[in-house]
């Protein structure tokens, strides 16, 4: 046993105190060493001339162009735009580029798409059931709408864990608070307060993995082994959550469109009045009886909490009535067989002429939080994380190595520390997630864990001179992108040198650009984008595809989307469910929703190359590739050139042409459309 025991006694010892780890100091903007005009330059061939490197050269325009078009947009650049690049003699034609897509709406769609990963977005609850979210999309719209808005950073925080607080007029702010709800809800559940812990402890894990980068999920169930988080932070972290109301329903019309529905449901009302009210003295008296005796078999705490008016109600007896309303609730079919004959003869033709009233459009809803009245329920530490086993109160408060204090202010408060230029974390975490997507790898390879067990920085300095850099330059990520994609250590080819092969073969340095593979989305827009199918639409509810349709398991089957126009929308517009992913969209490493995911697993597997070869998807875009092309260009080698610059971003070299040439003798088109979506340089960025 002793044995057992000693590594993990080891990592206790050697787990640093408050003040000793470098992500939990607050960043300080070091000097630029000397040498290069970008600051990202200079920071990055500091390490190169330590480690005795020199970078690589400069990629062509045509790689460059197809690296930053799929970078900020995710879809390929056009013949128009490769030509207009490579012709352009200006010094600034790069800046030019950056700028045009930096202002494109398809940035916010590509970029929205990284955010959702973190926030473990989905339409559906998942388990068993996996029930529809009919409004969930909302939050993804909101996302891509943000990011195109460049809104900046911290207003992007606040609004997700307390926009209904922070601007509780903006629409868009309640929108935003649905981040904290989209993780998966077990809706039957049979024990509803330990469904709200489950949220409660869901939305506590997200908020510190995808704002703070750290893993506070450990000390739910005792003091962290390997980090200075004790388990009473875990719960004084959650106790900021502990007002908020779980909400399906939160109004996020205009007040234009309050006003007019309001005036609409006051017209019904008057309208169905007498209806409403003769069917109240047909069914009231029966439902009241079957409640009253529902109730009566519960405990005299319940009783007395389900009595007392909702607003009155203490944080107590919120949770007694959470636990019991499915105990309690009545049906309209017990009210129903509660009737005489006679009376349900009655009750239908009330309900009947009930119909016959054209109601109101129903108001725009939403996922979101907003604070339950009254004082807000107590917080305890839960010893193993278990609801019946409560400990010591404990109030709102930050994390202890975070420098500790009590957070006052709900939800609110809590979105000002974490968007305060003060937290050592918040704007770290960030510039590294945009680092990450950009060059492959992370300055801290773990983007979620900033904590003692995660990856060193391999530039420190230049991690926390971008930190402040954008802390200062208003919090605008744009403008931290465009930093970034400006410097040559963004320009550089992939080519590796044989120094850098033998000194620092996982290019840690970045002596050179990462080769990277796109993700499903990406490849499924781009064959959409190439064979001219794609349909530019932005926003709304999710698109159901026929294969995600079907029942699976024990999850109801979904209607899928009417117009057939709908299906070739951009992937992060697809109905997403939980337990039915998209099969092309997994087979290149879709993550899985019901957890926050940081960085996409970028595997090599038989089912990939199966998928371009023989998915419904690729066999399409082979057929519309060769239709498009052969409308657009009268020769078989201009036809050739022509799906070359669509699918690959270049023309042909000489012997590519022969061998096209050789091949449209024995093939037809179609089939040499699809070998070129089956080509690695479709499928990876030089």
């Amino acid at each position: 046993m002793r044995l057992l025991l000693l590594p993990t006694l080891v990592l206790l010892l050697a787990a640093p105190a408050r003040g000793d780890h470098w992500a939990f100091t607050r960043p300080a903007r070091p000097p630029v060493p000397a040498g290069a005009a970008n600051p990202v330059d200079a920071f990055v061939r500091a390490r190169l001339s330590a480690a005795k490197l020199t970078p690589a050269l400069r990629a062509t325009p045509e790689q460059l162009l197809r690296r930053v078009t799929f970078d900020l947009t995710g879809l390929p650049p056009t013949p128009d735009e490769i030509d207009a690049f490579v012709r352009d003699p200006a010094p600034d034609a790069w800046a030019k580029v950056i700028d045009r897509l930096l202002a494109s709406p398809h940035y916010g769609e590509r970029w929205g798409r990284h955010w959702l990963d973190l926030a473990r977005y989905a339409d559906t609850n998942g388990y068993e059931f996996d029930e529809p979210r009919p409004d969930a999309w909302r939050y993804r719209d909101y996302v891509i709408r943000a990011l195109n808005a460049d809104v900046p950073y911290t207003r992007f925080v606040a609004e997700q864990l307390a926009g209904d607080v922070s601007n509780p007029t903006d629409p868009a702010a309640r929108v935003a608070t649905g981040f904290n709800l989209l993780g998966p809800d077990m809706t039957d559940a049979s024990d509803q307060a330990q469904r709200r812990l489950n949220t409660l402890n869901d939305m506590t894990d997200t908020a510190a993995l995808a704002f703070l980068g750290l893993t506070l999920t450990c000390a739910r169930c005792h003091d962290h082994k390997f980090e200075p988080v004790p388990q009473a932070d875990y719960f004084r972290f959650q106790a900021f959550f502990a007002a908020a109301a779980f909400r399906t329903d939160v109004p996020v019309g205009t007040p234009a469109d309050d006003r007019a529905a309001a005036e609409a449901e006051a017209r019904y009302r008057e309208r169905t009045k007498d209806t409403v009210a003769a069917l109240e003295a047909v069914e009231g008296p029966p439902r009241q009886k079957l409640f009253d005796a529902k109730l009566a078999k519960l405990s005299a705490d319940a009783q007395a909490a389900h009595r007392t008016p909702a607003e009155q109600r203490t944080g107590g007896q919120l949770e007694l009535v959470a636990e019991t309303a499915a105990k309690v609730r009545v049906t309209d079919a017990d009210v129903a067989k509660a009737l005489t004959a006679d009376e349900k003869v009655r009750a239908d033709a009330l309900r009947a002429k009930l119909k016959s009233f054209p109601r109101p459009p129903p108001r725009p809803v939403a996922l979101g939080l907003t604070d339950r009245p009254g004082a807000p329920p107590k917080t305890f530490v839960l010893e193993r994380g278990e609801l019946g086993n409560k400990g010591a109160e404990v109030l709102a408060g930050f994390p202890t190595a975070l420098g500790g204090g009590e957070g006052k202010g709900g939800r609110l408060g809590l979105a000002k520390w974490v968007a305060s230029a003060d937290n050592p974390l918040t704007a770290r975490v960030i510039v590294n997630r945009l680092w990450q997507h950009h060059f492959g790898r992370g300055i801290v390879a773990t983007a979620s864990d900033f904590g003692t067990r995660g990856s060193a920085p391999t530039h420190p300095e230049l991690l926390d001179w971008l930190a402040c850099e954008l802390a200062d330059g208003g919090w605008t990520l744009k403008r931290t992108h465009r930093l970034m994609l400006l410097s040559e250590t963004y320009q550089q080819s992939t080519a590796v040198s044989a120094d850098a092969a033998r000194i620092d073969p996982e290019n840690r340095l970045f002596s050179r650009m990462n080769r990277l593979r796109l993700e499903g989305e990406a490849v499924r827009d781009a064959m959409l984008a190439a064979s001219g199918r794609l349909n530019p639409k932005a926003g709304g509810p999710g698109v159901v595809l026929p294969e995600l349709a079907r029942a699976a398991g024990g999850s109801r089957p979904v209607p899928v989307t009417a117009d057939a126009a709908e299906h070739t929308r951009r992937s992060v517009y697809l109905f997403a469910r939980r337990n039915l992913r998209d099969p092309f969209l997994e087979a290149f490493d879709l993550p899985d929703s019901n957890n926050s995911c940081p960085k996409r697993e970028r595997s090599t597997t038989a089912p990939q190359a199966l998928a371009l070869l023989n998915s419904a998807e690729a066999v399409a875009a082979a057929k519309a590739l060769a239709a498009r092309v052969t409308r657009e260009a009268d020769t078989d080698a201009a036809r050739v050139a022509r799906a070359y610059r669509l699918v690959l971003g270049r023309a042909p070299a000489d012997p590519e042409q022969a061998r096209a040439a050789a091949f449209l003798r024995e093939s037809p088109l179609t089939e040499l459309c699809r070998a070129l979506f089956n080509l690695n340089e479709f499928m990876y960025l030089d």
